[in-house]
């Protein structure tokens, strides 16, 4: 079965970027650099991002275009017994799809209430007790939430749309629409959010430089954690992608333009959570610290209130802010099913329309135990543990396999033969020992404080199926390799 391409450069890049930019962009960087040093921040991110982030992002581009498959069929041809690596990435994929459909559902709900703040003075009781109708307990389902079931069918339903039509018609035309708009979107956000009162005295909050942070090792730990969480990495995405690449690719470029743009969207984003949540302060009378939030809450409780205290342009600015939400969630929900759908074309040979219905199927039918009203916690749980333990394992295994095992010099040659950019010695530190060593540690120090104390205060029952989808996947990873091909 012949494979599909690229129609062009730009394409590509744009898919990649919108694989890359999601939500953890608009909701995690400006609070990482809030609470690591502020302006400081930059210096262990950016170092982060040139010593793991890209040196991972070259080394998954270039499986990609050398061994031409989707993650599983690229480990399988570097090394017969790597395929469960490409497996647990796509499970990972496959995983965190399935609650982020939901939250790009929630998203959708904002955008229609955005036209008239719908969500109220009490942002809070509006997402828990009106949107979710949250029960009391991980265990107490009580059926689903209307509004949330309703949006995630509409969320399946585009991704199916844009997914069947392939590559170049599909994922190349979306992405060429999405991320011009994305971008627009943020211009128009940051110029609205730097104009308000009170918006400065934000943004000097979010960069505020505190120097004596540099020593502290903690804030290299969360500079590391967010380069390799923010580039879609450890996920099978990018070694998908870039099997559609033509042969003669500048996968070095690619790689930089891809990440260094995935940088510059967080950085420029945190100019309008804090600039807004400036002038939320500025209109209380309180500190900033009294109205920051991270993760969920900043995005579905904190801004929402803040949008609805604006001056003017209230509707305008909130329906941007959603828009934009809407649009990174797709962005990176398409590039999910991809990773999965691509490795069904692959392992079991089958057209691309079969491979996207059975993989929209699947996910949309694992996804309805996000839409219960206990929803959100299964979400936090199953995000904790992925996030603890899935894309990270990935690319310990990664890293170790195709560093040591198959030779981080063979990638390297390869992707220089068509980059204007040409690798050294130092690519080869970064994968065989940075990168190892960095994600190890992330590993035991997530390890270490799962151990000291209950993730939550959930029941631990809840807790040990967290734990159990983890385990259930990498089973599923190790035992994918002896799978036989289906007969036509």
């Amino acid at each position: 079965m012949a494979r599909e391409v690229w129609n062009t450069r730009v394409g590509f890049i744009l898919a990649a970027i919108g694989s890359a930019v999601g939500l953890g962009n608009i909701w995690r960087f400006s609070y990482a650099a809030y609470e690591n040093g502020g302006g400081v921040f930059l210096i262990p991110y950016f170092i982060a991002l040139l010593t793991a982030g890209i040196p991972l992002m070259i080394l998954e581009f270039g499986m990609g275009s050398k061994f031409r498959g989707a993650a599983p069929m690229a480990f399988k041809r570097a090394k017969q017994g790597f395929e469960s690596i490409g497996w647990w990435g796509v499970i990972t994929s496959f995983i965190i799809t399935a609650y982020y459909s939901v939250i790009m559902g929630w998203s959708l709900v904002y955008l229609v209430k955005s036209f008239n703040l719908g969500w109220g003075s009490d942002t809070v009781s509006f997402f828990y007790d009106t949107l979710l109708q949250t029960s009391g307990s991980p265990w107490h389902f009580e059926g689903f939430a209307p509004s949330v079931l309703a949006a995630l069918v509409v969320v399946w339903f585009l991704i199916w749309i844009i997914e069947k039509k392939g590559v170049q018609k599909g994922i190349e035309r979306a992405n060429k629409v999405f991320m011009p708009l994305l971008w627009i979107l943020l211009i128009i956000l940051v110029f609205r959010a730097v104009t308000l009162p009170g918006a400065l005295n934000g943004i000097d909050w979010y960069l505020k430089p505190d120097f004596s942070r540099l020593t502290d090792f903690g804030v290299w730990q969360a500079a590391y954690a967010q380069a390799f969480y923010s580039l879609s990495l450890g996920m099978a995405i990018m070694i998908t992608y870039s099997s559609y690449l033509p042969k003669k690719s500048d996968i070095v470029n690619n790689a930089f333009i891809v990440s260094l743009a995935d940088g510059a969207f967080s950085f420029t984003m945190g100019f309008v959570v804090f600039g807004t949540l400036g002038y939320m302060a500025f209109a209380q009378g309180v500190g900033i610290v009294e109205v920051v939030d991270q993760g969920i809450g900043l995005a579905f409780m904190a801004l929402p209130k803040a949008l609805s205290m604006l001056p003017g342009l209230k509707v305008l600015t909130s329906a941007a802010f959603f828009l934009s939400i809407s649009v990174a969630a797709l962005s990176s929900l398409i590039s999910l099913i991809e990773a999965f759908a691509s490795a069904l074309m692959d392992k079991f040979e089958i057209e691309r329309v079969r491979a996207v219905n059975l993989t929209i199927a699947i996910c949309a039918l694992c996804s309805l135990l996000y839409a219960t009203k206990a929803g959100i916690y299964w979400l936090d749980i199953v995000d904790h543990f992925i996030n603890s333990y899935g894309m990270i394992i990935v690319g310990i295994f990664e890293t170790i396999a195709i560093g040591w095992i198959f030779g981080a010099d063979k990638i390297r040659a390869w992707v220089n033969n068509y980059s204007d950019i040409k690798v050294g010695a130092w690519w080869d530190l970064g994968i065989k020992v940075v990168l190892p060593i960095v994600l190890i540690y992330l590993v035991y120090s997530d390890t270490k404080a799962n151990l000291a104390a209950p993730y939550g205060d959930y029941p631990i029952s809840a807790l040990m199926a967290g734990v159990g989808v983890i385990a259930i996947g990498m089973l599923i990873s190790v035992l994918m390799p002896f799978v036989k091909r289906e007969v036509e």
